[in-house]
């Protein structure tokens, strides 16, 4: 993360404090340009809420000042190509807060067109999870209206800004709570011309899954009667957890129905294996029945987990049609290296596949570091 906190640092916050002084004279942006000597270590999100702050006590500062005010300046800082990048992260959030605490329906509804005119120049889709938080209905009416802007952007902003899981940004309960409140912004912008808003879509749609798989496969369902030329990749993708986790309708809607196979496998490579290292396995599967069977093939790692136990994680190998009696020979290579989002510990894992949501096959090996090995 040590690349990605430098995407707000002391040259950022004194070009932007530079522009808001030209843009909006009558504040003086001092404590927000003393920020530029005070991010030392902290990370992205710290330095974002440092800034912010800063930007918010400096609109403030002026007497009688309050939304409003920083709302012009962001708005007359506007008019200056330089005034973007990930500086505009901390300058939507010191909006929405500022919006929030206002408690006026004026300045919440103000922040909202102000988000949508900032996240060109970089989203908004973080900021407007506080104002998700204090008022859902207000701002997803807003987000609705935004499936029909002409700037993709905008339209992007009305699915991410909206997603339940979506990465890095604070959870907004009502959002898991509803499931159902976002899906008519899904529905407007699901054939979207733009890919970069579609995507949005898919991933919204995989996040509601996790906690309401029964809407999403009856959205999606919809969406697939009335397709288009990118209707079924942002089925396929918006239903991809729930394909790897064997759901069944999910699986039935996308072609995977229930079929006879004989599997064999996995066959590993290795017994153990010293990270950071590779595991290559293989396996055969045989449609013994009388029809074509369309099958989706994933394989699920059981990690060890600190306390001993295990913990399955699934991962994609393919999707195939086997024709009766024909038998496909597969194989794949895992890699175990310790990072950030997963740890690795040494100790007894197992490896299983999964076909059309049903599981075949168990193979065990050991995982051990390069300490233990050379010991």
């Amino acid at each position: 993360m040590g690349a990605m906190n430098e995407l707000i640092d002391a040259a950022a916050v004194h070009s932007a404090a530079a522009i808001l002084t030209e843009a909006a004279p009558g504040v003086r942006w001092v404590r927000t340009r003393a920020t530029a000597s005070l991010l030392g270590d902290l990370n992205l999100r710290a330095r974002t809420d440092l800034v912010a702050q800063a930007l918010q006590e400096d609109a403030l500062s002026v007497p009688g000042a309050g939304y409003p005010t920083a709302a012009g300046s962001f708005r007359a800082a506007l008019r200056f190509p330089e005034f973007t990048g990930w500086i505009l992260w901390p300058v939507s959030e010191a909006a929405a807060a500022l919006a929030v605490d206002s408690g006026a329906a004026e300045d919440f509804d103000d922040a909202l067109a102000l988000l949508a005119e900032l996240t060109p120049r970089l989203t908004g889709e973080f900021a407007i999870r506080r104002l998700l938080r204090h008022n859902l209905d207000r701002a997803l009416a807003a987000a609705l209206e935004w499936t029909s802007h002409p700037d993709e952007h905008v339209r992007r902003l009305a699915s991410e800004g909206t997603r339940p899981y979506l990465p890095w940004a604070v959870r907004v309960p009502g959002l898991v709570e509803r499931p159902e409140a976002t899906l008519p912004v899904l529905t407007a912008l699901y054939r979207d011309p733009s890919e970069y808003v579609r995507r949005s879509v898919a991933n919204h749609l995989n996040d509601l899954a996790r906690h309401a798989p029964g809407p999403v496969v009856a959205t999606a369902r919809e969406w697939l009667s009335a397709a288009d030329g990118n209707a079924g990749w942002v089925v396929r993708h918006g239903l991809r957890t729930l394909i790897k986790k064997g759901h069944p309708e999910a699986l039935e809607l996308l072609g995977f129905t229930p079929a006879q196979v004989a599997v064999s496998g996995p066959h590993l490579d290795r017994e153990v294996l010293t990270l950071p290292g590779e595991l290559t396995f293989s396996f055969e599967i045989a449609n013994t029945g009388t029809r074509d069977a369309r099958l989706a093939v994933d394989y699920l790692v059981h990690y060890r987990k600190a306390n001993g136990s295990q913990s399955a994680k699934v991962f994609k190998v393919s999707t195939l049609t086997l024709a009766p009696g024909e038998t496909r020979s597969l194989s794949k290579r895992h890699a175990f290296r310790q990072m950030t989002t997963r740890v690795h510990h040494p100790g007894l894992h197992a490896l299983e596949l999964q076909v059309n949501g049903a599981v075949h096959g168990r193979a065990e090996f050991l995982l051990e570091t390069r300490s233990a090995a050379s010991s």
